[in-house]
């Protein structure tokens, strides 16, 4: 496949104003798609007037991926640390490898890879907890991989929430004004209806409130909830949770002020209520909520984790091994992903007097 070639060049910054919000961005893992698609978003001009871009991982890694992607012009400021402030050329990447050389095999599951790849996660948490940047952005990662290299934890939401010492982390995926919201995330499906508790629904309802009012500014956010079974139990036949563990809980949280609607059966929700007037919809599960969002948005779409002290996004996809390095991954899902957190990051700052 041939690849275009693009020239590569970035937007002259006195368009930027002041305004600029301070981003650190992770590669993820080498060897897939996240280094190619960080590279093309860096590439459209849209986004210079409100992000100031920080890589964080190996500048070897992104020099294999832009020789690749035919940038070989690219100028790479290798740094130890963050700078105060950015060269008007090329990228700067703050390197995390200690000088060490990391070559990409494309396509390829290996721990070498999961550590460069948690190392980046780990500078780019602790520069926003100290102020040094004011927003995250992570490139996808391998929960194989990541493994191999020595990590248990299931993610990216669960490592950075530990870090952050954040007991209350939500998943939440973004697409314009679709956002969805997990009950449970990364759980074996044969685990969702006994992690699925009264108290976790509410804990779930009052974050995602929170981070609709806080981070996206919305005074007074509707909830849609859906039910857990097929037509949400469909009056007990189907199943008991909706009746004895949904609904109670819901009936608790309009008591505590929340404005909430549910359960709503899922299969019907994206098809025929998206346009009702909800700001957000709490899934229960993983796949009730990211099977459809993917399906309407899976070019644009957006990971946010809500109940973080930081502003944290991704795309909403994978490392895709099966196209890296061949040129063909679509840029749309980071590009947004860049886009909230200016977004969010600018709002929560500027709302963090309200919400005290």
């Amino acid at each position: 496949m041939a690849i275009q070639r693009p020239t590569y060049q970035r937007p002259d910054p006195s368009v930027t104003g002041s305004t600029r919000t301070r981003v650190v961005i992770t590669l993820g893992d080498p060897n897939g798609i996240g280094p190619e698609v960080l590279l093309k978003s860096l590439h459209d001009p849209h986004l210079a007037p409100s992000i100031a871009p920080i890589v964080v991982g190996s500048a070897h890694v992104l020099r294999q991926h832009a020789d690749v992607l035919g940038y070989s012009d690219l100028t790479i400021h290798a740094v130890d640390t963050p700078p105060s402030t950015l060269p008007d050329d090329g990228v700067v990447v703050w390197d995390v490898t200690g000088g060490e050389t990391h070559d990409v095999q494309f396509g390829q599951i290996t721990a070498q890879g999961g550590a460069l790849a948690m190392q980046a996660v780990e500078a780019a948490v602790d520069a926003c907890l100290d102020g040094t940047a004011d927003a995250m952005v992570t490139a996808p990662i391998s929960k194989d991989a990541i493994a191999q290299a020595g990590y248990t934890v299931p993610g990216h939401t669960e490592f950075i929430a530990q870090r952050t010492n954040s007991p209350r982390p939500m998943m939440m995926m973004v697409a314009g004004q679709l956002r969805v919201g997990l009950v449970t995330a990364h759980i074996p499906i044969a685990k969702v209806a006994d992690a699925i508790t009264e108290a976790v629904i509410r804990t779930k309802l009052e974050v995602l409130s929170e981070a609709l009012q806080r981070d996206f500014g919305i005074a007074q956010p509707h909830i849609a909830v859906l039910g857990l079974n097929p037509h949400a139990g469909d009056g007990g036949v189907l199943g008991l949770e909706e009746e004895t563990i949904i609904a109670p809980a819901l009936e608790q949280a309009r008591a505590d002020g929340l404005q909430v609607s549910g359960p709503i059966p899922a299969d019907g929700y994206f098809a025929t209520q998206l346009n009702s007037g909800y700001d957000a919809v709490l899934a229960m599960y993983h796949d009730q909520g990211l099977v459809p969002f993917k399906a309407l948005a899976f070019d644009r779409g957006v990971n946010f984790t809500a109940g973080l002290p930081i502003v944290r996004t991704s795309p909403d996809h994978g490392t895709a091994y099966g196209i890296a390095g061949k040129g063909m991954a679509l840029p749309g899902s980071m590009e947004s992903a860049l886009q909230v957190a200016a977004f969010t990051a600018q709002h929560r700052q500027s709302s963090a007097p309200a919400m005290q």
